[in-house]
């Protein structure tokens, strides 16, 4: 089986700082580093460092070869990898003392997908195989629909939230993974309670809590909790803990054990500093669960 990944490719440029600026604050960073990241990258690379075959489908600028080397020493199949006159998709992180972030995207080649490619490639994949997708690109709910129709596992993360996007794509998903907040948005916008939200299965991840697994089919519920950890940098923590559960469900893994050990990546990923550079194998991951 494999994981086929509609995502957004974003070069970050990290800033650490004392405290994030107040509103007319100039801040001097403590340090500025240059990283590779994207929801939709970073989650490819969490799913290729857990062992599963995964072909990343995106857009980069024309001038950016090292982002592509960059990904595939990480084990992603880059051949659906376009390049594109649009310079790479960015983002502007900042992260304070606690290891908290707040981010700026400019979108770039990421909502420059082009439709025809974007079938072309998710044809390739088999009925077994899993769609993920994310809010950071364009021509989400027709890739749905087309996977969805080939048999496909579609799995979607609602981040950035939009509940428009959310809307318009929930009736191809086979899971719907929210973190604590975009889930109560999502269920005060629609005015249902979650296990009325219209798809087959619902994921929440609860940051140092863990996460949550529904079934609105039978209505079996699943939590895990998180090690305790000292975070050093949250960002990509959500996207460790989605590349790694769509990585154990490829390779078989039930949904509990699934959820488990992308808990623990993600719990490893906070005590590093950066995005998809510094999410950890599966090999890294073992050790720190039997440590």
């Amino acid at each position: 089986m494999a994981i086929f990944n509609l995502g957004s490719v974003n070069i970050d440029h990290f800033y650490k700082l004392a405290h994030f600026p107040e509103p007319g604050e100039t801040l001097s960073a403590l340090d500025h580093t240059l990283g590779l990241g994207g929801k939709g990258m970073n989650q490819s690379v969490a799913a290729a460092k857990a062992g599963a075959e995964v072909f990343h489908i995106g857009a980069i600028g024309k001038s950016d070869g090292w982002v592509r080397e960059r990904i595939e020493s990480y084990g992603v199949n880059c051949k659906y990898l376009r390049e594109v006159d649009e310079e790479t998709g960015h983002a502007v992180i900042y992260v304070d003392a606690a290891g908290e972030n707040t981010i700026v995207l400019a979108p770039g080649a990421n909502v420059k997908q082009d439709s025809e490619f974007v079938v072309n490639a998710i044809d390739q994949a088999k009925p077994t195989d899993t769609l993920l997708l994310q809010n950071e690109t364009n021509l989400q709910p027709p890739a749905a629909t087309f996977a969805l129709v080939k048999g496909m596992r579609v799995i979607y993360s609602a981040a950035p939230f939009s509940i428009e996007a959310v809307k318009n794509i929930i009736p191809d998903l086979s899971m719907l993974v929210m973190n604590a907040v975009e889930a109560s948005q999502l269920s005060s916008e629609m005015g249902v309670s979650l296990e009325q939200i219209p798809v087959p299965q619902i994921m929440v991840t609860l940051g140092s809590k863990g996460a949550m697994w529904r079934s609105n089919e039978t209505g079996e519920v699943i939590e895990v909790t998180s090690p305790k950890v000292t975070p050093v940098d949250t960002t990509a923590a959500g996207d460790t803990y989605i590349g790694y559960v769509a990585a154990g469900l490829d390779l078989g893994m039930p949904i509990k054990a699934a959820m488990e050990w992308a808990t623990q990546a993600a719990a490893l990923k906070v005590t590093r500093a950066g995005t998809a550079d510094a999410i950890p194998s599966a090999d890294e991951v073992k050790a720190f669960r039997g440590a």
